[in-house]
Formats: structure tokens, C-alpha cells, sequence
């Protein structure tokens, strides 16, 4: 799984046995983006569900520090509070990671305002981008040159425009990228609940002429082979 924000692990349950997750990948720490490893982790540690073995997380650099500094103010009964459910490790931006049944992820640096990574999926030929949280950036668009899907941010509104340090992306500018990546669909997320039409996929229209879609809860897509 690729982040785990707010309302991410009860959507998920609706999909998948949460004991099935292979690991969970962290883009960046912002809290929006993996606030519920706290649930999920009190799920394998009491729910029905256990795992005989740890799960598999990965963070960015200086990710679990981080966490760990987050956890301490949680009263906990003994033992470490992530420990006790997690394999925690930090993966290397600069170098591939090879996950299990066959999976590998790639990474870039994206334009945020603390440290942050895009991540490319790929198994079997298939392939999935995810921007994270980024303004546009060259890195994010060689990272998704010709995936099938390219999941991008959508932050801004149609003619917002942010003051002093850029850290997000515009349906326009996702859709820019995607168009100089030579994506095969490019789908819209992390979005504003107010967003209109305009703010989406019309702004998008204008400038990439692939499949869009507007990212909602429990969507499900079949990947090109």
C-alpha cells in the first residue's frame, strides 16, 4: 500500500484482509499522508485479523525517528508500540526496492515542503505513479515516463496559485506532467471535497488529451499488460 492517510485503513477493509498487506510504503511525513498506521497497527496487534509475522513498513529518511517521536506520547502497556505489530526500515530514494511477488518501487524526489518521494510500481510489465504531495517537477515526470496509470495531486483550484514555496500541483499541472510523460491514464486525487468539474477534469482536458479520471473512494482499475 502506498500511504495511509486519514480514512485509508477502513476503506482499504473494505477491499482486502488488512493480515494480506505485503507492506506499506510511506512518501513523506506528513501526517495527512500515514496517520493511520495507528489504527492499522491496533488492528494486527488485537483485531481478529493477526499476522504471525511483522509487517513490513518503509519510510522516507528520518521517517522513523519521526514516528517513534509521535508513538511516545501514547500511554502503552509494554514493549514498543510500533514494534510490537510493524518491521519498520527506511528506504533508499536513490536505489530500487524489491518487494514480494515480483513487485519493485522506484522513487524521486519531488517539490514539497519537507522532504518527499514520488514512487513508481512495476510487476510483471504493469506499472503505477504516484506523486505524492508535489508541485511540478521534472524528477516526478521522468519517474512516470509512459506508466499506465499516473496518480497526481490535485491541490489546487483552477487559477489558485500559492505564495512564496510551491509544495502542490493544480489539475492543470498534473495533467502537464502526464502529457510530458506520455502517460496512458492520469488519475486525479488529493483533492479539495469542494472541488468543482472546473477545478478537475476540465482543467485537465486542456492540456492532456488520455483517459482522465477524478479519483474517488473505492475505485478500481484494471492495469494494462
Amino acid at each position: 500500500m502506498l500511504d495511509l492517510g486519514t480514512g485509508a485503513f477502513a476503506n482499504l477493509r473494505s477491499h482486502v484482509d488488512y493480515d494480506r498487506l505485503g507492506a506499506v510504503v510511506i512518501s513523506h511525513m506528513h501526517a495527512d499522508h500515514f496517520i493511520d498506521l495507528i489504527p492499522l497497527r491496533y488492528a494486527l496487534r488485537y483485531g481478529t485479523r493477526r499476522r504471525a509475522a511483522k509487517l513490513p513498513v518503509y519510510l522516507p529518511p528520518g521517517g522513523i525517528a519521526m514516528i517513534r517521536k509521535l508513538v511516545s506520547a501514547f500511554p502503552h502497556e509494554g514493549g514498543d508500540f510500533l514494534d510490537d505489530a510493524f518491521a519498520l526500515s527506511e528506504y533508499d530514494p536513490e536505489r530500487p526496492l524489491a518487494l514480494g511477488g515480483g513487485a519493485s518501487l522506484r522513487f524521486a524526489h519531488t517539490a514539497h515542503y519537507i522532504p518527499a518521494f514520488a514512487v513508481r510500481w512495476e510487476r510483471d510489465g504493469a506499472s503505477v505513479t504516484y506523486s505524492a504531495d508535489t508541485a511540478p517537477d521534472e524528477r516526478v515526470v521522468a519517474l512516470a515516463r509512459e506508466t499506465d496509470v499516473f496518480l497526481c495531486e490535485a491541490t489546487l483550484r483552477h487559477g489558485e496559485v500559492e505564495r512564496g514555496l510551491r509544495g502542490h500541483s493544480s489539475a492543470a499541472d498534473a495533467a502537464a506532467m502526464a502529457r510530458d510523460a506520455g502517460v496512458r491514464r492520469l488519475v486525479l486525487t488529493h483533492y479539495h471535497d469542494d472541488a468543482t468539474s472546473r477545478d478537475l477534469d476540465e482543467s485537465a482536458r486542456e492540456h492532456f488529451s488520455g483517459e482522465i479520471i477524478v479519483a474517488d473512494d473505492h475505485t478500481t482499475f484494471e492495469l494494462n499488460r
